[in-house]
């Protein structure tokens, strides 16, 4: 796997120009489907790392917004124009764009269909489509419900939408977080957004209480979250775990009232996040399997169901490496050098990979977790006590430190990848 500063030093001497997908002759052919922190990152290596091969992204948004750092918008700490990014510095790099959506994968005649009809083949796929929401999952959330009870689950309008329910409710409302079972994406996720809504209710509406409905027992950096909770934002924030009843099986947008087996929340505002799957294009490609993810192989994330097809990031079934930003941008690049070594008649290496999350309890209260995986009987395995969390007892500035650190790695990351 690249470094980071090999990978600057490759990206900065890949060529300027962005030549027409018509004109571009090269070696081998890759397209990339998905332009977030994995695709972009692939596409953006893959020429890095063998300037002759034609590598196409296909991406219908002309901006990508990130999910990473979108828990602040809602907490009116950042506006959703930061979180922003398009393409100009990935078309300088080489790779091509096609500003359209994949809307077919022929996998035995290794052609992407696009939305005006057209064909891209390929000698290699590289899919990176992120989540779908599984409509239907949850008894009364479909995608009428969603505009009445925001998942903001993908960054954009509906982190817009629940800002805006957050403050438009008045004082002393409940506002009510539903977290699903595993596997989905950014597992920290929802208690870092119950974390900073908290933070924004204790100075703006401190009458306010905040549940979360939670379909899992444990959660990541559990212990740390809940310490920090008890020090910052003491009778604020209520977790209800799954044998606490804390299950959602039902939601009705019209009353806005969360069902539980053994109760019914009438909320002011509710932020459900529900079920999810691999991209549409991913169960198209037929990559996924009856769990709506896309199992891999752990050295160059190749298909285990479409061969030549490779998987990246939340849509993929990684083992013990989640579902994160961090992850989705490490493992596109051991895929991207896996691919050359590939299309090269070469076998590739098998890789170690590193993720780290770092999480918000408030502006300058941070707290991180990290692994480090390897292939291990056909999947990425924790490196037992290779990684960790924050430690629960520290002193002076070191929580601070680590908000720090997190913002340190959002500016790295999103000008590695778009910059």
């Amino acid at each position: 796997m690249a470094t980071r500063r090999t990978f600057l030093k490759l990206t900065a001497a890949a060529s300027l120009a962005a030549p027409s997908i018509a004109s571009a002759q090269a070696s081998g052919r890759v397209v990339v489907v998905g332009g977030g922190f994995g695709g972009a990152t692939a596409a953006r290596t893959l020429k890095a790392l063998e300037p002759k091969l034609t590598v196409t992204l296909v991406e219908p948004n002309p901006v990508f917004t990130a999910c990473p750092f979108s828990n602040n918008v809602l907490a009116a700490l950042r506006e959703i124009s930061q979180q922003q990014f398009g393409y100009d510095g990935v078309q300088k790099t080489g790779v091509l764009l096609a500003q359209t959506a994949a809307t077919a994968v022929d996998a035995s005649g290794k052609t992407v269909t696009l939305g005006d009809g057209s064909k891209l083949p390929y000698d290699r796929l590289v899919l990176s489509p992120g989540i779908d929401i599984n409509w239907g999952a949850l008894p009364g959330y479909d995608e009428a419900a969603a505009e009445k009870m925001p998942h903001a689950w993908k960054a954009g309008a509906q982190t817009v939408l629940l800002r805006q329910q957050l403050q438009a409710m008045d004082d002393g409302g409940l506002v009510v977080i539903s977290s699903p079972a595993n596997p989905f994406r950014c597992p920290p996720g929802p208690y870092e957004r119950a974390s900073l809504i908290a933070y924004w209710l204790k100075i703006w509406k401190p009458k306010s209480k905040l549940l979360i409905l939670d379909s899992k027992d444990t959660f990541s950096k559990q212990r740390l979250f809940q310490n920090a909770w008890a020090q910052l934002y003491p009778g604020l924030i209520e977790w209800v775990s799954l044998s606490q009843g804390g299950k959602v099986t039902a939601v009705d947008p019209a009353s806005l009232t969360v069902v539980t087996d053994f109760a019914r929340h009438k909320a002011a505002v509710a932020n459900i996040i529900p079920p999810q799957k691999a991209g549409t294009i991913a169960q198209k490609a037929g990559v996924a399997d009856r769990t709506g993810w896309c199992p891999v192989e752990p050295v160059a994330f190749e298909s285990t169901l479409q061969p030549a097809i490779h998987v990246l990031g939340d849509s993929a079934i990684m083992g013990g490496m989640p579902k994160s930003a961090f992850a989705a941008n490490a493992q596109a690049k051991v895929c991207a050098a896996a691919i050359v070594e590939l299309l090269a008649g070469r076998k590739p290496v098998d890789p170690i990979l590193i993720n780290t999350c770092y999480s918000l309890v408030s502006p300058d209260y941070g707290i991180s977790v990290a692994g480090v995986y390897r292939p291990d009987k056909g999947v990425l395995a924790d490196i037992p006590g290779a990684g960790g969390t924050s430690p629960l007892e520290v002193v002076g500035g070191f929580r601070g430190q680590e908000a720090l650190y997190a913002s340190s790695w959002f500016k790295t990351i999103t000008t590695e990848v778009f910059g």
